[in-house]
């Protein structure tokens, strides 16, 4: 469906031919590296590594450039909330104060407030396209049966599964009702204000969650009447072994991400100070 974003392609990449288990390690060690360091020069290497892997597994913009804008709204909220609540947390962690304008009242803008700053949005920005190409090249099915032969319980994978599977249903119901709320005139394009538009999404969310809740009331049905649980083990129709590629983009995440916490510690600190 056209109005789908952030739901599994089948496509001929290398990255849609790895196993769901590497791509989940992978997100998982680049995630975890970007949230602790703080470090300039290796959030921006990986970040460009990172638009690099999203634009070899060939995501269209029409699948990510929705979900994209919220990210992007979300992070200039954040960042403006840490300026009125911290305005000078920058200067705290590096060891000066600059000024370079003065707002209102107590609130001056400071070089290492703007660039505690800069470094928040950068390491958010390194971790949103793997989440992108982790969704929207693993098969929630095989992605489902790899975990399970790792060793991981068929409960949670599957939970996973469905989870994965069901995030492009959620999205289809959310454009139906908001087609339905707009044909009844309520103004949720661009024609209308920010603030109205957020005020005129809010009927959406509680059909949409009694939807939801309802799909999931099916599906528990569905799964209860086929025995689901009765057994310890079960079989998977798809699943993937690790090969060569899988062992090789592991051994780079491994590699790369403790080179880059070694980096980053390596003066005592996790923070980056052009300031000394």
């Amino acid at each position: 469906m056209a109005g789908r974003v952030l739901s599994y392609e089948k496509k001929e990449t290398w990255i849609h031919e790895l196993s769901g288990v590497t791509k989940l390690i992978f997100f998982l060690a680049w995630s975890i590296t970007s949230m602790i360091s703080y470090d300039t020069r290796v959030l921006a290497v990986m970040l460009i590594l990172s638009i690099a892997i999203l634009r070899a597994s060939k995501t269209e913009w029409r699948q990510v450039g929705t979900v994209f804008k919220f990210i992007m709204l979300f992070l200039i909220i954040n960042v403006i909330a840490i300026f009125f609540f911290s305005p000078y947390q920058g200067c705290e962690i590096y060891g000066s104060k600059t000024v370079i304008g003065h707002l209102f009242g107590n609130y001056y803008f400071t070089k290492e407030q703007l660039f505690y700053e800069a470094n928040i949005i950068l390491k958010y920005m390194t971790v949103v396209p793997s989440v992108f190409m982790f969704i929207v090249s693993t098969d929630p099915s095989e992605f489902a049966a790899s975990l399970n032969r790792v060793g991981i319980s068929y409960y949670v994978a599957y939970s996973i599964a469905i989870a994965l599977r069901y995030i492009p249903d959620v999205q289809d119901d959310y454009i139906k009702i908001k087609n339905a709320e707009a044909a009844r005139g309520i103004e949720l394009s661009k024609k209308a204000g920010l603030l109205s538009r957020i005020k005129n999404t809010t009927p959406i969310l509680f059909p949409l969650v009694f939807t939801s809740m309802n799909r999931i009331d099916v599906v528990s049905c569905a799964m209860e009447l086929r025995g689901f649980g009765k057994n310890k083990k079960r079989t998977w129709y798809r699943g993937k072994s690790l090969r060569a590629a899988d062992y090789a983009v592991i051994a780079f995440a491994a590699i790369f991400c403790t080179a880059a916490l070694i980096f980053t510690f390596r003066g005592g600190s996790r923070f980056y100070n052009p300031f000394r």
